[in-house]
């Protein structure tokens, strides 16, 4: 018996019920199938794929055609696998043996509705758009969200990092500024912390020169800080959170604890649910005790 209540076993007893008197409210897709009919086999996990994708428009019912053959009689069934289609109590489309899923989804269509798909959340939309660095189409569509709900505190918050990508860092500011309550704390935090690393990387040495020197003295710590801010500026943020580590470990009281401090503003930036914040955090508890 499947887990899935609209897919089912059916019996020569049940399939009345189960079939016919079901139809009446939902088409019925029959499977006649058989233990020792390989093609039966190969066809049973497409239909269940199928009847999955109507979630609960399509019921699937499936008659072992070797023990229920009081109704493999009564249906006429000559050959295995064999599929019915039943509305309101009638057989009224099927196949016999294998078809591929665009041959049986297209039997379905003028039969089954197909569940209309959930509306897309527009900030969900806009945040994948941003994380797949699609800046401009992330701006177009948080303008369009926080014209009907300008105090949208994730819009907002999102919203500034479009504009601190682009360099606009005093109006994202003013933009994170306009954030109010509590619910957004860690996300506020983290655009917040973008902003510093942007701003400090625009007076520091540019990447080649920083490496350059630690090239020559892989104990300059101020090269390897720089380095790491410039590395976050630019959203490298596993490279930029080892550095910071090692330079932790080499030295932690560096420009009085500067290297732990930015680690925990790293992982208020990426969120504590990021994978690169379990591991980091981990290995700073371990470097601590």
């Amino acid at each position: 018996m499947s887990e899935i209540p609209y897919i089912f076993d059916v019996t020569d007893a049940s399939f009345d019920q189960l079939v016919l008197e079901n139809s009446f409210h939902k088409p019925v897709l029959v499977d006649f199938w058989a233990e020792w009919c390989a093609p039966c086999k190969a066809l049973m996990p497409l239909l269940a794929k199928i009847a999955e994708s109507y979630q609960g428009e399509l019921l699937l019912a499936k008659v072992n055609s070797d023990i229920e053959q009081q109704t493999v009689m009564r249906m006429g069934i000559r050959s295995l696998p064999t599929v019915v289609l039943f509305r309101d109590g009638q057989p009224v489309d099927g196949f016999a043996g294998a078809q591929p899923e665009s041959a049986i989804r297209a039997m379905l269509e003028p039969h089954v509705q197909m569940p209309e798909a959930p509306e897309a959340d527009p900030l969900e939309v806009a945040q994948a758009l941003f994380a797949a660095g699609q800046i401009g189409e992330t701006e177009n569509l948080l303008a369009a969200l926080l014209s009907e709900d300008n105090g949208n505190g994730a819009a907002l918050i999102l919203y500034a990092r479009c504009l601190a990508e682009r360099g606009e860092l005093g109006e994202a500011e003013a933009v994170l500024d306009a954030v109010t309550g509590d619910e957004h704390k860690q996300a506020l935090a983290g655009a917040r912390a973008q902003l510093t690393f942007l701003r400090q990387a625009a007076d520091l040495p540019e990447v080649a020169i920083l490496k350059s020197r630690l090239a020559q003295d892989a104990n300059d710590d101020e090269a390897a800080y720089q380095l790491a801010i410039q590395q976050l500026a630019r959203q490298h943020y596993e490279v930029a959170l080892e550095g910071l580590l090692r330079l932790f470990v080499r030295n932690r009281g560096y420009a009085d604890g500067l290297p732990h401090k930015t680690l925990l503003q790293v992982f208020d930036l990426l969120g504590s649910d990021h994978p690169l914040v379990s591991t980091y955090r981990r290995k700073l508890y371990q470097a601590l005790y």
